[in-house]
């Protein structure tokens, strides 16, 4: 009976299958494979050096750097983003004045293209015509920061132009999660005399707990990539202060043509992501609670 329920499931899933196997698997096994060669994207045959590309990436200053800057973004993105993020869903659900206007206003940079945005935030910290040393110019600051031009400031500058693309989006996972939980757990909550502050961290919180993970996994992956915004606004500049791995990845493929270090890079970068998503979900592991 098993042998044909098989049968007949085989066929029906293996055109899926073969081209899951082609785009997919086999692109995967062959960067695995140019990671481990000297390769400079023109000859033919890629010369196999063994882990001579990952013994390099060891002692390599930069690769440290722009792994720094990465953990950097993902320390302070999912906080101040998610936390943001999850401020906006509870008191636009609250139905405060024009949480329409906000809903939308908040959402609407995820639509936008990330080029568009980093040319847009770019004019904005322009050190001459860019609105923020306008202001404070008015105000008296006769040298503003030179946003993107300053080490110092550059990282922190990126920071927030992030935070406002992303954060519409998790507020409406938020909010898509606020909005499945039942009234009637609220209409309880405040005829114990619970407040705003205690309905929020007893009721909503844990009930959103699903929401929460998934969003952890995705400002992961964000903080991890930041390739469009960083190349758009700095090219990882000024001094390397805004380079990330994606774009040091870039640089030795498409500049230098160095693709067989350049994939050892992209190799390492992919683990970092795999592990840091397993140890997510590990960590953020509980009982689904069910209402």
């Amino acid at each position: 009976m098993h042998r044909n329920k098989y049968g007949i499931i085989l066929p029906f899933l293996a055109p899926a299958l073969i081209l899951y196997s082609l785009f997919v698997i086999y692109p995967y096994a062959q960067a695995m494979y140019v990671a481990f060669t000297k390769w400079k994207g023109l000859r033919k045959s890629p010369r196999f050096v063994g882990l001579d590309n990952f013994e390099k990436m060891l002692g390599d200053d930069k690769f440290w750097n722009a792994l720094s800057n990465n953990l950097i973004y993902l320390v302070f993105l999912p906080i101040i983003t998610l936390g943001f993020a999850l401020f906006m869903a509870f008191m636009i659900s609250q139905k405060v004045r024009f949480s329409n206007f906000y809903r939308v206003t908040f959402f609407f940079p995820q639509v936008m293209s990330v080029v568009a945005i980093g040319i847009l935030w770019s004019f904005v910290y322009h050190p001459t015509i860019g609105i923020f040393s306008s202001l404070l110019k008015a105000v008296g600051i006769e040298n503003p920061p030179i946003w993107l031009g300053d080490p110092d400031t550059a990282l922190w500058s990126i920071v927030a132009v992030t935070v406002w693309q992303s954060a519409g989006f998790f507020m409406v996972i938020f909010m898509a999660g606020m909005l499945s939980i039942p009234k009637s757990l609220y209409e309880a909550a405040a005829l114990d005399g619970a407040g705003r502050g205690s309905t929020f961290f007893r009721i909503t919180f844990p009930l959103l707990w699903e929401n929460t993970r998934s969003s952890l996994v995705f400002i992961t992956v964000i903080a991890m990539d930041m390739f469009g915004i960083t190349f758009t606004m700095t090219q990882g500049g000024p001094d390397r202060s805004t380079d990330v791995l994606a774009t040091l990845l870039y640089e030795h493929a498409f500049l230098h043509s160095r693709f067989g270090y350049a994939t050892s890079i992209a190799m390492v970068y992919f683990v970092i992501v795999i592990v840091l998503t397993l140890l997510i979900f590990r960590v953020t592991r509980r009982e689904t609670i069910e209402f």
